[in-house]
């Protein structure tokens, strides 16, 4: 099936699109059923009725409590999918992600300095994403050494990693126990107390990424070729990798500086997306989407397990990826 995006024009196989409309909704029952449960439970129907025309008697709950938090996880979620399909399409290993290769662990070092050492708070997620961003740096600087092979890009970036996260440790040590404190929460990765401002900050980027997106999915139908072949047929299979894996970088950072840092969301999204597509490489929209319907279910579970008290996203998430980090690794070594 071929869909047209103004002077752009894009393949898409009907299975690919079967499984794009699936989770959206998906997504959609999942950001209902958000909005719906909790301390009070809120029927689906009043819940659509307030946020498409208000007057209600669940304004308050439906739009001021729960909408925004709900709309900040789906795009934090879409922003995580949508980075670890790019960098998983360029690195072609399903275990390249931000939060396996460097990049959370740069934006949680950054993130612990600025809160441990008593900077403005509208400063931290600035200081986040510069962090990731320069994590970024360092592993796409050791795997275009190799051309982003894939074995010895994943393991640039998990040593790189490891030494970020020993940095995030020596921080922590030596910090008061209070900013300690916050840094771990904030290393967790949380949608509460956040909403509308975050969510905002995380739509602009990718209101502006849109454009570079629709490239990158054409880009990527040289990716799977051998670079002597897509030279051949006029790409610059070297530069275009680096441009696509610098745009899932600068998404996962991103998102990973409104909400923290919620793991493996980069990591299953694209693959549970794939899977379904039965495609070749992570198709975008759906890893989007599944990302977003994984943070919005996650943060859900996160809410009413152990209500009244929430426990992080991240918890949540981190539970679903530590498995299926292991699956992918039996399943690579079979």
């Amino acid at each position: 099936m071929i869909v047209s995006v103004g002077p752009a024009s894009f393949v898409l196989p009907r299975r690919t699109l079967l499984v794009t409309l699936g989770l959206g909704a998906v997504l959609v029952a999942a950001m209902i059923a958000a909005v719906s449960l909790g301390t009070m439970t809120v029927p689906p129907g009043d819940v659509v009725r307030s946020l498409l025309t208000g007057g209600t008697d669940y304004d308050l709950v439906v739009r001021e409590l729960r909408w925004p938090r709900v709309v900040l996880g789906a795009a934090c979620g879409a922003a995580f999918g949508l980075g670890g399909a790019l960098i998983q399409s360029v690195a072609r290993n399903p275990l390249s992600s931000p939060d396996v290769i460097g990049v959370t662990q740069g934006a949680g070092l950054a993130a612990t300095i600025a809160l441990t050492s008593g900077m403005a708070y509208q400063l931290i997620a600035p200081a986040a994403m510069a962090g990731g961003l320069l994590a970024a740096v360092v592993v796409f600087a050791f795997g275009a050494r190799t051309g982003f092979a894939a074995n010895r890009f994943v393991l640039a970036g998990v040593a790189v990693a490891f030494a970020l996260r020993a940095g995030i440790e020596v921080v922590m040590s030596s910090a008061e126990t209070i900013d300690a404190l916050r840094a771990q929460i904030w290393l967790i990765g949380s949608l509460n107390g956040r909403g509308y401002e975050e969510a905002g900050a995380l739509g602009l980027v990718l209101l502006l990424a849109l454009p570079l997106l629709l490239w990158a999915a054409r880009a990527l139908r040289t990716s799977a070729l051998d670079d002597d072949t897509a030279r051949a047929l006029g790409a610059r299979p070297a530069a275009r990798r680096v441009a696509v894996g610098a745009l899932g970088v600068v998404l996962a950072a991103a998102a990973t500086a409104q909400v923290g840092a919620v793991d493996f969301v980069a990591l299953v999204a694209p693959q549970v997306a794939r899977r379904l597509s039965r495609a070749e490489r992570p198709p975008l929209a759906a890893s989007a989407l599944a990302g977003a319907a994984l943070v919005v279910a996650a943060d859900l579970a996160a809410r009413l397990l152990l209500a009244p008290t929430q426990l992080p996203v991240g918890v949540l998430t981190a539970g679903i990826g530590g498995p299926y980090l292991v699956y992918l690794l039996i399943r690579r070594r079979r």
